[in-house]
């Protein structure tokens, strides 16, 4: 865009540089280290249970890319069922009733003008269409990550891309993702899990997720007062996630976050996957959104973390030089899983049960 801004415009740019100044001073951004005994290493620790979301710099290198990359291409070619269509610059989740009802704030929607009337902006059980982004769920870094945050024992949540195109993207409301745990007796602040954020082409102020810090700590909020008190949906706590291509997020689920419509001439793509502890899903009822209602037994969940297995093999036969990441409950049952075509014929539909809380 130019910088003849109306005046939407022109506050919309003043609050990205003014995010973009404050996420800067946060201290959570680096690579994945962990210390001699091999535990995420504390600064680490410390960042994200202070802020609710690190940034993990320089995670995916250029090969990996270039696989998300051409599969991502090969999506959008032949489009399959498990998608979201959106109006260009829409907010298609803001003030209405999907999902609980947890996106209570509409976002401001530019003009559209000579814009297509849908776009494509998120796909769902992504790892079925998608062998590169499974590799990427199988990475023994952020798995390692994975298990320091949530337990050896984690168990998986569930998967998606989500795609912003420049100049058509939609916007997702202000929310926390949480659902189930807020009044139980063991809340805490991670007790709703995390998801991971891996961005192919990178993301900017203007095109990627914000986030208010330290939000995941304060239970469930009332978004809708914050905003009647900001006196607009720019809330001034936000700060955007700042990503170079390969760079990788964790967000805390329960943190107060959200997306601009993407205005700028930058793609985003992202590849979503998220992990919960163990005890946060077993026994539990489903929170209703991601599925239908049900109770989630240890068959379900062993049964939903064979995908872990698969992407763990997947990965290990395009990457030989990595060392892979043993998952405890796997090797705990003596389970050994194969990637191969009857595993990739078997994950249709894989995300139907997918573990929503």
């Amino acid at each position: 865009m130019n910088g003849d801004y109306g005046p939407e415009e022109a506050a919309m740019q003043s609050y990205l540089r003014a995010g973009e100044r404050r996420a800067a001073s946060l201290g959570n951004r680096g690579p994945i280290r962990f210390t001699a005994s091999g535990a995420l290493h504390p600064e680490i620790v410390e960042a994200y249970w202070r802020c609710g979301f690190y940034v993990f710099e320089g995670v995916l290198k250029r090969a990996e890319l270039d696989d998300i990359e051409h599969d991502l291409h090969d999506i959008l070619d032949r489009l399959p069922p498990n998608l979201h269509w959106a109006r260009p610059l829409s907010d298609p989740w803001g003030g209405t009733s999907a999902a609980n009802g947890r996106h209570p704030v509409k976002m401001y929607e530019p003009a559209t003008d000579g814009l297509p009337k849908e776009v494509v902006f998120l796909i769902l059980g992504s790892l079925q269409f998608s062998e590169a982004a499974l590799r990427v769920y199988g990475h023994p870094g952020l798995l390692a990550v994975a298990a320091a945050i949530n337990g050896p024992d984690f168990a998986p949540f569930n998967e998606a891309l989500w795609i912003k195109e420049p100049g058509k993207g939609a916007s997702v409301a202000w929310h926390q993702d949480g659902t189930t745990h807020w009044d139980s007796p063991d809340w805490d602040e991670g007790i709703h899990g995390f998801n991971f954020m891996a961005q192919l082409y990178g993301c900017t102020a203007a095109n990627g997720v914000w986030v208010v810090p330290g939000s995941h700590k304060r239970g469930r909020i009332d978004i809708r007062k914050l905003a009647i008190e900001a006196g607009t949906e720019r809330l001034p706590e936000a700060v955007p996630i700042l990503c170079a291509p390969g760079d990788v997020a964790m967000t805390n689920r329960q943190a107060l976050h959200g997306s601009f419509a993407n205005t700028s001439p930058s793609w985003r793509v992202t590849v979503n996957f998220g992990f919960h502890r163990r005890t946060s899903v077993l026994g539990v009822e489903a929170g209703g959104i991601h599925n239908a209602v049900a109770t989630y037994d240890a068959a379900r969940i062993r049964e939903r973390a064979r995908l872990i297995g698969y992407a763990i093999d997947a990965r290990r036969r395009r990457f030989a030089d990595e060392v892979p990441f043993t998952y405890q409950p796997h090797a705990a049952e003596g389970l050994a899983y194969r990637w191969d075509e009857a595993a990739k014929a078997g994950l249709k539909d894989y995300n139907l049960l997918d573990l929503s809380i």
